[in-house]
């Protein structure tokens, strides 16, 4: 136990953001640089090293988060990073964008605050690069076998990465122009700068790994191709397939899905545009979901200079603590969360429910007409007598998504099995009902958290890796039907 009287000598001390009129004028990360590491040792000493530590379970990686604290605590940085990369390839994304169901799990959390998990991660894994820590894995020897892995994703990178330690020979195939992913084209700069991505990829290089961009398999080069070319292929490849919202009006200029407004923002900071095709400047905004994906799109909205930002969501509030009915301790609890986003400013109304949208003589949207919605015998049902309008010159669906992308061709030229939920059947190795082809990430476990993702991308390469040689050591967090009490 790092410090026996840490969590009783000292309170919860979270990352310090930078001031809102600041951070919204430009595009880097909202923490002030530097405010954790003086702290940082105070609250890994918060960690009471329990006899069984729910935050293993909380987290779908199974992170050591106790033996890392106590090397937080002691500030022996090199060894909290081996401890930290023993469970995680990448800590500088979970770091940044991971909500942290381990924080819920955490012991201390029952009746105080809980350990600062997230910022100690985070703090351990940058203070690593910066100590020159982090270097290239380079296999000892290589196996001769060849792995394909589609989508460059977390899952993806994950999986390539420990495949390419392994000793085979991978490349990774992107369909975008440059690797990432939805950490380079849906998260935000301001939550996760991606010179993150950057570094990471010149490691995974200097290991082997091969990046090949501007290929998408089903359409720019037949899956049936990848296969014969390849001894396996991991797929993750995400859950693309955006929910819609079939209400008249929706056919208006000035609707979009989220992951077609957010990317533009990002390509900005690429150098790719002076500006954005799709801008907030100077118009009402209302964004459809709840969610971080809808948070992520109030938050770009701010930096675009809106006129105002309006975000909707269909269920009722969450409440501010957890219920110890119905989300008892460790489960993670669905609770009422203001990120930096909702800090900078905006409305949120919930339990309302969009009926049509209205536009102008140029087929351009003018207004979103709402109304409100309660649960009625567990139906969620409109009420009467509620119905408005508000301003909307740009509106953003962030709804989530409902599964792998079916118009290119990758299912059906593989032949690849869905399951119930569509998403692309596995078994307990990750396989598919093809041999030799596996699915990892959101393609098969269906829409889900950093953390799993990256989990699903270590196990599926496991599987792989025992799929081309009869046996593997590379370790296995999970398996396709693990749950854990978090998520």
């Amino acid at each position: 136990m790092a410090d026996p009287k840490g969590f009783l000598n000292h309170g919860r001390e979270v990352a310090t953001s930078r001031p809102v009129e600041e951070r919204t004028k430009d595009w880097n990360e909202v923490y002030v640089p530097g405010s954790l590491l003086p702290i940082i040792s105070k609250q890994a000493g918060r960690c009471m090293d329990c006899g069984i530590p729910f935050c293993h379970n909380g987290c779908p990686l199974g992170n050591l988060i106790p033996e890392w604290n106590d090397y937080a605590y002691r500030e022996d940085w090199g060894a909290a990073s081996d401890r930290l990369h023993a469970t995680n390839n990448f800590p500088e994304f979970t770091g940044r964008l991971c909500p942290a169901p381990c924080e819920s799990a955490c012991v201390l959390g029952i009746n105080q605050p809980p350990v600062t998990i997230k910022n100690v991660e985070v703090s351990i894994i940058d203070k690593a690069w910066d100590s020159g820590d982090v270097a290239p894995q380079i296999p000892e020897r290589l196996s001769g076998k060849t792995v394909a892995v589609v989508g460059s994703g977390p899952a993806g990178l994950a999986a390539a990465q420990q495949l390419t330690r392994a000793g085979h020979t991978v490349a990774v195939y992107e369909r975008a122009d440059r690797i990432g992913g939805l950490l380079r084209y849906g998260i935000p700069e301001f939550k996760m700068e991606k010179r993150h991505i950057n570094r990471r990829i010149e490691q995974m290089r200097a290991e082997g790994t091969k990046f090949r961009t501007g290929i998408e398999i089903g359409r720019d080069m037949p899956a049936t191709a990848l296969r014969k070319r390849y001894d396996a292929v991991v797929l993750a490849v995400g859950a693309t397939t955006a929910r819609d919202l079939p209400v008249p009006g929706r056919e208006l200029k000035g609707i979009h899905q989220a992951m077609e407004y957010l990317p533009l923002a990002n390509k900005v900071q690429e150098g790719d545009y002076v500006s954005p095709p799709i801008t907030a400047e100077g118009k009402h905004v209302v964004v459809i979901g709840g969610g971080d994906t809808g948070a992520d799109c109030v938050g770009t909205a701010h930096r675009q200079g809106a006129a105002s930002v309006t975000q909707l969501e269909i269920m009722p509030r969450p409440n501010d603590e957890r219920d110890p009915v119905a989300q008892p301790w460790p489960t993670f609890p669905m609770l009422y969360k203001v990120t930096s986003a909702h800090e900078e400013g905006g409305e949120r109304i919930y339990s309302v429910s969009t009926t049509h949208f209205e536009g102008d003589e140029d087929g351009n949207v003018q207004w979103l007409h709402m109304t409100e919605v309660e649960f009625v015998d567990g139906k969620l049902t409109q009420k009467p007598g509620t119905e408005r309008k508000i301003p909307a010159q740009l509106v953003t669906l962030a709804m989530g998504f409902t599964g792998t992308d079916r118009e290119n061709g990758l299912v059906e030229q593989f032949g690849l099995e869905l399951d119930a939920r569509g998403n692309i059947a596995r078994d307990a190795d990750f396989q598919t009902n093809v041999p030799g082809v596996f699915v990892a990430g959101d393609a098969g476990r269906g829409q889900s958290l950093i953390v799993w993702a990256i989990a699903e991308g270590r196990s599926a390469a496991r599987g792989c890796d025992r799929y081309l040689t009869g046996a593997s050591a590379l370790p296995a967090p999970i398996r396709p039907t693990d749950r854990a009490l978090a998520v």
